[in-house]
């Protein structure tokens, strides 16, 4: 295959004649993936969902809510904290995830609630950690020890909670129920009270009916991964 000319664009000078396939390579190595979309759930495609890749989106220090923009995989400011209320751990989303038929109809049997849809989001993750970490738009590798199953205007809306991996303090746990009920309870109030609006009229819809542990926190990881497959359409992860 005839070689191509590559260009440094800082300098404008030639670098080299190299093949179309390094120049592909080149080019997908330059470019910032997109956190959603072109990042694994796991390290190793590991399809057990025990250790996640996640996204951070937001920090304890945060006082905006930023949201990944689907379309660009920027960050986003989605809105001001209203309350004094700050978010106790790292936030995102676990990559290639998408919270569709699979997770709603998880939520809908254990609830006996027939009405529940996904919320169409990335699954959400809560990732523990001892350390402070001044900003997001990273990249972390957590332990998932367990999740919330949430509500939010009658969409399913699940937590996953998570440990960073090597945390001196958190790394060590291996389920929910190895925490400090001070810790869930900061999380659970977070999430139960965060849309409020000071002196607003009605409360949001939003109610957390179960908190569950490791086994299942995987498996809702995997339906969304399912989800997102049926979405976007994706490899299988390998056993």
């Amino acid at each position: 295959m005839q070689n191509t000319p590559l260009i440094n664009y800082y300098t404008g000078t030639l670098m080299a004649d190299i093949s179309l396939e390094k120049l592909v390579d080149y080019v997908t190595r330059a470019v910032k993936r997109h956190p959603w979309h072109g990042i694994s759930p796991t390290q190793g495609n590991d399809a057990s969902f025990a250790t996640v890749n996640a996204f951070i989106e937001i920090v304890p220090s945060d006082t905006v809510k930023y949201e990944i923009d689907k379309e660009s995989g920027y960050l986003s400011i989605d809105r001001p904290h209203k309350l004094s209320n700050m978010m106790p751990c790292l936030y995102g989303f676990v990559p290639q995830t998408f919270c569709d038929e699979h997770v709603a109809a998880k939520s809908r049997s254990v609830l006996g609630n027939t009405s529940i849809v996904g919320d169409g989001d990335p699954l959400d993750i809560c990732v523990l950690t001892e350390r402070q970490i001044t900003h997001g738009d990273i990249l972390v590798q957590a332990h998932v020890i367990g999740g919330f199953r949430m509500l939010d205007g009658g969409e399913a809306d699940d937590k996953i909670i998570a440990v960073l991996k090597d945390d001196h303090v958190f790394g060590g746990f291996t389920d929910v129920k190895e925490l400090p009920e001070s810790v869930v309870s900061r999380l659970r109030h977070y999430f139960l009270t965060y849309k409020e609006i000071p002196n607003g009229t009605s409360k949001p819809k939003v109610e957390i009916t179960h908190t569950y542990g490791r086994a299942e926190a995987m498996e809702v990881c995997k339906l969304a991964f399912k989800d997102y497959q049926a979405k976007y359409g994706v490899a299988e992860l390998k056993n």
